[in-house]
């Protein structure tokens, strides 16, 4: 029998290249996005892509029954994947902002999660895949918001690979670093909304780096893979017999592990201070 996975943010970048990815290997995919015309465009690929918004919990429910009733009622793998950014220094984005990047990027996977879990228990097997980030151990100037929810995912996680230890389910964090995407293209619509940068006390540092970096750059960031990096890493996931705990992706984040073990707290604010 194939085995199924429903993978969360498939619309472009890491989403995307997973769903292309795992479909070659034999598996059934369900590439999930948040808008309809994506969702239209993996349909004509061939895909079976339910329309599932992690800030609507309805699209949650009805795309998860939708994937049910294809596979019978199991499902083997679910990859939590979708997330947006919201870029901007701690002290200027609204808590409105805050909100709402937990309603995507937490309390949605929540919410999908726990209704995937019962249907794993039932059948005795599954695993639980959760793309983090560098930022879920590193905290990374302007970037408060989205490290947040990627230590909030990381500590989630953390206690459910405890809790479901003998479950059947295996809980798994897979953790890039710089990888092609959209993700800073697409924080631009939440930054104009929910930062009023002009306004900072920050305001020049905004002008010399962060908007340069939002609006201008073009090009790939030091170290940056391509989303197929973590694609392998979450093959490995998905098909290990006993898969890892985590999985490091880029030469940033293994280094941010190791200096994490190493280095005091104050040692590591003086190096990411530079990043400002």
């Amino acid at each position: 029998m194939q085995k199924s996975i429903l993978i969360t943010g498939c619309s472009s970048g890491i989403g995307l290249d997973a769903a292309h990815g795992l479909r070659e290997r034999g598996w059934t995919v369900f590439a999930a996005c948040r808008q309809k015309v994506d969702c239209d465009r993996l349909r004509a690929q061939g895909f079976v892509s339910p329309l599932m918004d992690y800030t609507d919990a309805e699209t949650l429910r009805s795309g998860l029954a939708a994937v049910l009733e294809h596979t019978g009622g199991t499902l083997d793998v679910l990859f939590n994947n979708g997330a947006h950014g919201l870029p901007g220094a701690v002290e200027d984005v609204s808590t409105d902002g805050l909100r709402s990047i937990f309603e995507s990027n937490f309390f949605g996977w929540h919410e999908l999660t726990r209704r995937v879990i019962p249907v794993m228990r039932d059948q005795g097997y599954g695993r639980i895949i959760q793309n983090s980030s560098i930022l879920g151990f590193v905290s990374f100037p302007w970037r408060g918001a989205y490290v947040a929810t990627k230590h909030a995912i990381e500590g989630l996680t953390d206690t459910m690979r405890v809790e479901l230890r003998d479950s059947g389910i295996k809980v798994v964090l897979i953790e890039p670093g710089p990888v092609t995407s959209k993700i800073r293209e697409k924080a631009i619509p939440h930054f104009e909304k929910h930062v009023d940068w002009e306004s900072s006390a920050l305001r020049d540092r905004y002008k010399s780096s962060l908007l340069k970096r939002l609006y201008e750059s073009d090009g790939p960031d030091l170290f940056e893979l391509p989303a197929s990096a973590v694609t392998a890493k979450l093959i490995h996931a998905c098909e290990s017999r006993h898969p890892r705990p985590r999985y490091y992706v880029t030469i940033p984040t293994h280094l941010g592990g190791m200096l994490k073990r190493i280095l005091t707290t104050r040692a590591i604010d003086r190096i990411l201070a530079r990043l400002r």
